[in-house]
């Protein structure tokens, strides 16, 4: 039994890399189901105080802008995430026989993300009427090790990144992110409730003194 599943698993395994490596499309909806799954563990809800699937609006330059992820925060303010898939040269490079094949399937899996950060960056996505966010836009790479295989190869990726307008960022470096995101909707949930709970304690003071001066009132006649 052990033998067919292993033999099963290995089976869906290759016939999934098959169909990433082949299919564009494939790769970018798998990519976003894993975005998905971090942002369940992330303590964030789709919504108001969480995030928002899917978006779209027109940007200033006249084209329609769709991020796959607006992470909603306090006040009005936006994070942008879109992710992007490069898997080919990077499966090439780890299944690489000889250093030179490997070096440059390497190469290619930088210029592929290279160009994916063009890419987004030409969209101007923080561009939106309706988004307030910062000046640059978060690139999710759902591969960890892809993402490592990258920024090791080229110390200067971020900041080419960068440059564009663009931040790289990996499945453990965006849990972190929205984790923290998480605990600033729960410190501003708690200052609300705080604030309310000022609010009416002050009514019901004010209450009170009117009720004392009423009997006093009353005493007095």
């Amino acid at each position: 039994k052990l033998y067919e599943l292993n033999t099963r698993m290995s089976t869906e395994a290759e016939n999934l890399t098959r169909a990433l490596k082949g299919d564009v499309k494939k790769q970018g909806n798998w990519g976003e189901v894993v975005l998905e799954r971090i942002l369940e563990r992330s303590g964030l809800n789709e919504g108001d105080q969480g995030f928002r699937k899917q978006y779209s609006e027109q940007g200033d330059n006249g084209k329609r802008i769709q991020p796959d992820i607006v992470i909603n925060l306090p006040d009005n303010k936006h994070i942008i995430i879109d992710s992007k898939v490069s898997l080919v040269a990077y499966e090439r490079a780890v299944n690489a026989v000889s250093d030179e094949e490997r070096n440059q399937h390497v190469k290619e899996h930088l210029l592929s993300l290279k160009s994916h950060i063009r890419g987004l960056s030409e969209k101007h996505y923080q561009s939106a009427a309706g988004l307030n966010c910062p000046d640059f836009v978060l690139l999710f790479i759902p591969i960890e090790s892809s993402f490592s295989l990258a920024v090791q190869s080229d110390q200067d990726l971020f900041s080419y990144a960068w440059d564009q307008k663009v931040v790289l960022v990996s499945p453990s470096t965006l849990l972190a992110t929205l984790r923290t995101v998480s605990s600033i909707w729960q410190q501003e949930n708690q200052t609300r409730n705080a604030i309310e709970i000022a609010r009416q304690g002050g009514a019901l003071y004010d209450k009170f003194v009117g009720f004392v001066k009423n009997l006093k009132d009353i005493g007095d006649k």
